[in-house]
């Protein structure tokens, strides 16, 4: 059976690594993001991965029925979600931020997801994967609010395994730090060697992660051959926790 795997803003964080790995599975890739209602952008793109499919809807309830439409089911979500990790001190932190943080990495998957097991409880079968963060597993002082809203998305893993594992599918959370992409790291901050050499001395491996690293993890929970596994929250960190 194809496997229909469903990856969303891939156009940011490790979303480009998880499609050229899916791709290679031989999956049916359909691949989400705010940014293809531009039809260049959406160009572009499908020059990049010509046998990816795309979706350009704007709400999860709309990207769910896209798929479905097309496709008739979704066997692996993987719920690629990036938010600027901007510093800011908790007495100078505003709640109106923590709300834009929560909503962009926490309810968007979350209603993602209510609509996706509805199908995948028909099908009896899944994969949820979420792309989460390592940051609130160890801790980054300055940053509660993305950590804060983060550390929800990984809450749900635990919760939502357990509630589904009796429909056949399985949850985990992929939570990388220090990982090679220009949402966290743009190129100008990697090309100035002050500012790398301290961002390498957190990282026991002595490197950053390539999203290829990530998306290897990704295609192994997205294709069932570790179907056994499920509720973890796995960091992709170089050692960090």
């Amino acid at each position: 059976m194809n496997i229909v795997s469903l990856v969303t803003h891939v156009n940011h964080f490790v979303g480009s690594g998880a499609v050229a790995r899916l791709l290679d599975e031989g999956m049916t890739v359909v691949c989400h993001d705010m940014t293809f209602g531009d039809q260049a952008t959406r160009a572009e793109f499908s020059k990049i991965f010509p046998d990816a499919e795309i979706s350009s809807c704007i709400t999860p309830k709309a990207v769910v029925e896209d798929v479905i439409a097309r496709f008739g089911r979704i066997d692996a979500l993987i719920s690629n979600d990036p938010y600027p990790a901007e510093r800011a001190p908790i007495d100078e932190a505003s709640a109106d931020d923590y709300r834009k943080a929560l909503e962009a990495l926490t309810v968007w998957p979350f209603e993602l997801t209510t609509h996706i097991t509805r199908q995948m409880k028909h099908q009896n079968s899944g994969s949820i994967i979420f792309v989460s963060s390592a940051a609130p597993i160890g801790g980054i002082a300055n940053y509660s609010i993305y950590a804060g809203a983060r550390g929800a998305t990984n809450a749900l893993v635990g919760s939502l395994s357990k509630e589904l594992a009796r429909f056949g599918i399985t949850v985990n959370a992929i939570a990388p730090n220090f990982i090679k992409n220009p949402d966290y790291f743009p190129p100008e901050l990697l090309e100035n060697e002050a500012a790398l050499s301290k961002i390498l001395g957190n990282i026991p491996l002595g490197r950053l992660g390539e999203p290829e690293e990530v998306a290897e993890l990704i295609a192994l929970f997205a294709s069932g051959r570790c179907g056994f596994v499920t509720g973890h929250v796995l960091p992709v960190a170089g050692g960090w926790v």
